[in-house]
């Protein structure tokens, strides 16, 4: 059974910084692909970032680079999403999940591709 739970989500001021993490259990995480997605109400789910290995691999969203950021702590089978400067627009549900190794020719901002969800953590942003 494999589990991700993320946290760090809630209320925020626009302009702050804040660090989502996504806890993996489960598998092998230092060869697990973890994802990150948003959704908005109404709204497909939508792909943020993506990493694999140590983190030398990795794929961002072109809308959110120079904002977000992704990383990795194996030793404590984490995954981070660095958000800066987050804007009211950056309101919605955050979701990590987990596939297996890094394949290059799979296309990872696809959700479909990901096995394991995790329940998400809420992203509010006042003005």
């Amino acid at each position: 059974q494999v589990t991700l739970v993320e946290s760090g989500g809630g209320l925020v001021q626009a302009g702050a910084s804040l660090r989502l993490s996504c806890a993996v259990s489960g598998r092998t995480f230092a060869t697990s692909v973890i994802g990150w997605f948003r959704q908005a109400p109404g709204k497909e789910r939508e792909f943020v970032a993506a990493v694999w290995g140590n983190g030398n691999i990795l794929e961002l969203s072109e809308s959110v680079a120079g904002q977000i950021t992704i990383s990795r702590d194996n030793a404590k089978n984490t995954v981070f999403l660095q958000m800066n400067s987050v804007k009211p627009e950056d309101t919605t549900v955050y979701y990590c999940a987990g596939r297996g190794e890094w394949d290059s020719g799979t296309d990872h901002t696809l959700t479909s591709v990901y096995e394991y969800w995790g329940q998400g953590t809420q992203l509010a942003v006042s003005s």
